[in-house]
């Protein structure tokens, strides 16, 4: 008789969704999966898809509707950075359709990498598809560029693929892997915006700047959650003053700043450079 525990690990490794059909092939028999079903090891969700204790809410909604999540809410899973949003995005067949999707934003169109109806996970290709389609164009960069820096995927395979996309297609050749964040992206296009030309992850004095611009006007972006700890504030805080030592300005922005509050920054910088703060021999007056 089936240990529902084998069936629950199972299930777990699959993000705890899986179509009955995943489950046979993986070695699952029907009464197999009617044991672990009673014994609450999963639960039916439109007759043929099994959800587990271990799923997110967001793969479960996407089980409700017989697909799979992806586009922000696929690369939120993933780790990468995401604008901040509510609303659970699920790819779906070409021909579904009267599904109750309340919460949900369903995408219907096909990505480039073939995937069966019968999986629970989008190919990230597929997921960065989406985001192009959907996404504003900055905030889709970022992501875009997120994925790049974390290695989920590198730019040949993107230059590559046949997108059938023109946004995608744009941001395949747009994309960078030298942002650490999506703010950095969103901070090197405001500066691109007013041709302000910026250098990312420059090491200085054996600490990397998020941005340099000139030659010692230095950049460091706090991200959302940034400074988990006082002393991690002090280490900062510590690696500014050497700099401004060794002859940097350093202007430090904030996650709100850079996203909220575009014209502060631009502001900002402008001054900076109208002072002559990203020259290494700054002019006298």
């Amino acid at each position: 008789m089936l240990d529902p525990s084998e069936f629950t690990a199972w299930l777990r490794a699959q993000g705890g969704v899986a179509h009955t059909r995943t489950a046979r092939v993986a070695g699952f028999s029907k009464y197999d999966i009617d044991v672990a079903v009673r014994h609450g090891a999963a639960s039916r969700v439109r007759r043929s898809w099994l959800v587990g204790p271990s799923a997110s809410r967001w793969r479960h909604a996407a089980a409700s509707v017989g697909g799979r999540i992806t586009c922000l809410s696929a690369a939120a899973e993933r780790g990468l950075w995401t604008p901040e949003h509510q609303t659970i995005h699920v790819a779906v067949s070409a021909t579904a359709s009267r599904l109750e999707s309340a919460g949900m934003r369903l995408h219907y169109a096909t990505g480039p990498a073939p995937v069966a109806r019968t999986s629970a996970t989008e190919p990230i290709l597929n997921v960065l598809f989406h985001i192009a389609r959907c996404v504003p164009t900055l905030d889709a960069l970022a992501v875009w560029e997120s994925a790049l820096n974390r290695k989920v995927v590198d730019s040949a395979t993107l230059s590559r693929v046949v997108w059938r996309s023109t946004a995608a297609s744009a941001l395949s050749a747009a994309a960078t892997a030298l942002s650490d964040s999506g703010i950095e992206t969103v901070f090197r296009e405001l500066m691109a915006s007013i041709g302000v030309a910026v250098r990312q992850q420059v090491w200085v004095d054996g600490h990397p700047l998020d941005a340099l611009i000139g030659d010692r006007l230095g950049i460091q972006l706090d991200g959302f959650a940034h400074h988990s700890s006082a002393r991690d504030r002090r280490r900062d805080l510590r690696a500014d003053a050497r700099l401004v030592l060794r002859g940097y300005t350093i202007l430090r922005f904030d996650y709100q700043q850079v996203l909220f509050d575009p014209a502060y920054v631009i502001e900002t910088i402008s001054m900076a450079i109208a002072q002559g703060l990203h020259l290494a021999g700054r002019p006298s007056k």
